[in-house]
């Protein structure tokens, strides 16, 4: 099957979907996400539908599957976040600054704290002693941006450090 017939047979039957999306995620917005993403799957993995088999059954298996990923990652993601042990990571700020006895442990929370929001949650992850990689997979962000983030928040922790020095 040509990519041009492929196009043609996966628009005509890729409408039935919409209801299916909308019953999974009781949101409009995000069904025409879900929808988006499993056309574009089915686009990117052409070559594994076989001709002459069930197109429809094919696209549904790709919407459930996205759907199941996505709302796992979600799920796994709200789970790390909530359970940032936010006690341990401001003894460890105490242990690592008060041997320099410039900076108070309160200073130090509220630099962090002061973080934009896309630094602050990969900062507090990487410190908490987890991975570059698990990190990248967590937050569901490519890892030169995890990697890139941290940096910054190093970089800027730094900045207000000597500051106020």
């Amino acid at each position: 099957m040509s990519a041009a017939e492929f196009d043609q047979v996966l628009t005509r039957h890729s409408d039935f979907l919409k209801p299916f999306a909308i019953s999974l995620t009781r949101d409009l917005d995000t069904a025409k996400d879900l929808l988006q993403e499993t056309l574009y799957r089915a686009l990117a993995n052409k070559e594994k539908y076989s001709v002459g088999t069930n197109i429809r059954a094919w696209l549904y298996t790709i919407l459930r599957n996205t759907f199941i990923n996505d709302y796992r990652k979600k799920v796994k993601q709200k789970r790390v976040l909530q359970q940032l042990p936010i006690n341990a990571f401001a003894d460890q700020v105490n242990a690592s600054f008060t041997a320099d006895g410039n900076l108070q442990l309160k200073e130090a929370w509220d630099m962090v704290m002061q973080l934009p929001h896309i630094f602050r949650n990969p900062f507090m992850l990487y410190f908490e002693g987890y991975k570059y990689a698990e990190i990248a997979q967590m937050l569901n962000e490519p890892l030169g941006t995890i990697k890139s983030r941290i940096h910054f928040a190093r970089k800027l922790l730094k900045a207000e450090i000597e500051a106020g020095s």
